[in-house]
């Protein structure tokens, strides 16, 4: 028998997972432009009580976009993105795609060693941080190729009475200032008066650099396509047939992380969902939010879901509203998924734990 049309043994297991699927071969940030003209007045995520739709998001990421382009970031400069989940984080991704730049996503905590390494392995000219971490990169931009250093504020995209709360808990800081450091305003302004023209770019093109340890620990740049995750995104609603427009994501995997940048943001905004973005959590808040919000997929890492056991917000809870419950980042034991599945069996939920594994590095 000819082995290429051989029945594949695990066919009949894929119930209505298809064997195949036609990937869209143009960017990321037109894949979500194709959600935005679908379901403008739809919510495309949600921040610490503060939602925002489709159209919304789409004028974001052109204001964005204009602004790196005034900038001078054009087809394949690297931007580097040092953010917790949060609109701005969201939509500077898309926006550095739509001016044909690399998005080089970095955890903001990283160490000055840390930040000279990944501005220098990717050669980026521009970085965006919180104002909070403001003197770790002006600390090492000498040695670097930094041009321009970008501060946002977490409390901007706060309502009202949040962002003051914020203020008062988290203080004013004040960085030091100099020409080349902008303050998000500052940045926003640039492309007020800009005439945007979007970098034409194909799917086989460059898109997003994440960082691995690998088996060495040693830490490596993998580079990743619009196609790659364009792929992904696809592959994870393939998966979970039972998903629906408007389906909310608790994304609280962080966005430097193929997991959470490929399952919980573009898997979601791709196909009409909701990221329900959480810059900082505890099991507890997590617990609570999961509830609170009722979101149909999670994903997390095996110490969270052992954690999530023990809350009492979980205590009793109906959990029939999940459709998808993923586990990445560490290996999941056989014990601790025995375990979850019966506490998700326990309280209604409808899905048992589904483990996956080298997201950053395959991506697909």
């Amino acid at each position: 028998m000819n082995p290429i049309s051989a029945k594949i043994p695990w066919q009949d297991a894929l119930g209505e997972i298809p064997l195949h699927l036609s990937y869209f071969e143009g960017t990321l940030s037109e894949t979500v432009f194709r959600m935005t003209e679908r379901y403008p007045g739809r919510i495309a995520y949600e921040f610490l009580g503060r939602r925002t739709t489709y159209a919304e998001m789409r004028r974001q990421i052109l204001a964005y976009a204009a602004s790196l382009q005034a900038l001078g970031i054009g087809a394949g400069d690297c931007v580097t993105i040092a953010l917790p989940n949060c609109p701005q984080a969201v939509c500077l991704f898309y926006a550095v795609n739509l001016a044909g730049g690399v998005a080089n996503m970095i955890h903001p905590l990283s160490a000055r060693r840390e930040i000279a390494f990944y501005l220098k392995e990717s050669g980026s000219t521009v970085a965006v941080t919180l104002d909070e971490f403001a003197e770790k990169f002006s600390a090492i931009r000498q040695e670097t190729g930094l041009q321009h250093l970008i501060l946002a504020r977490i409390r901007d995209e706060l309502p009202p009475l949040k962002a003051v709360g914020y203020a008062l808990k988290e203080g004013r800081k004040t960085p030091s200032r100099s020409a080349d450091v902008l303050a998000w305003r500052d940045f926003l302004r640039l492309g007020k008066h800009h005439a945007f023209t979007p970098a034409p770019r194909s799917g086989e093109e460059s898109a997003v650099i994440l960082y691995s340890g690998g088996t060495t620990g040693t830490t490596k740049g993998i580079l990743l396509t619009n196609r790659n995750f364009n792929a992904l995104g696809q592959q994870v609603i393939a998966a979970n047939p039972m998903f629906t427009p408007g389906d909310r994501m608790l994304a609280a995997m962080p966005m430097f992380h193929g997991f959470g940048l490929g399952v919980c943001i573009h898997a979601m905004l791709s196909h009409g969902g909701c990221a329900v973005l959480v810059p900082r959590f505890t099991p507890r808040s997590y617990a609570a939010l999961l509830v609170r919000r009722r979101c149909a997929f999670v994903a997390g890492v095996p110490t969270l879901y052992e954690a999530l056991l023990r809350q009492d917000a979980m205590a009793g809870a109906d959990l029939s509203f999940l459709k998808g419950v993923f586990s990445g980042g560490d290996s999941l034991s056989p014990e601790l998924k025995k375990k979850l599945d019966a506490f998700l069996a326990a309280h209604h939920a409808p899905v048992s734990v589904r483990e996956g594994y080298g997201t950053t590095e395959t991506v697909t």
